[in-house]
């Protein structure tokens, strides 16, 4: 009988189990979907001060928005921290994958880490840029 080359193989040294394997996969789309909603946020800081000005067109008044640029500067940080968050999401997941498959899961904490980081200092400077325009 021929294996599917998708499909694992069970040896007696080796006790992973599905629900191992799916909990890997539910916790990587967990990741992407944090992405997602990342790389959104990012577009609406980029587009928002068009959305003003589109606003105050429809009303007939003219607005007066002071802008310095920081807000497409954070929105196009905020897009790159998604995409990176996939990209280590990704590695995370096939290293999991792997550690299961032999047995020898380490638990890591780094891409939590370095996501925490770059949202703070990024929330710190959108935070800054906010009070300064106001």
């Amino acid at each position: 009988m021929e294996q599917s080359p998708h499909k694992e193989q069970h040896t007696p040294g080796n006790t992973y189990n599905a629900s191992d394997h799916l909990a890997n996969e539910r916790t990587f789309l967990a990741w992407i979907r944090t992405s997602i909603g990342i790389m959104a946020f990012g577009f609406v800081v980029v587009k928002f001060t068009l959305f003003i000005k589109q606003i105050a067109l429809l009303l007939g008044k003219e607005a007066d928005i002071h802008q310095h640029g920081y807000s497409s500067f954070i929105g196009i940080l905020l897009v790159a921290v998604g995409a990176f968050t996939t990209l280590l999401s990704y590695l995370r997941y096939v290293r999991i994958k792997k550690q299961l498959e032999l047995n020898s899961f380490k638990s890591s904490s780094m891409l939590i880490i370095v996501l925490t980081l770059l949202i703070l200092l990024i929330s710190i400077s959108l935070v800054t840029y906010l009070v300064q325009s106001t």
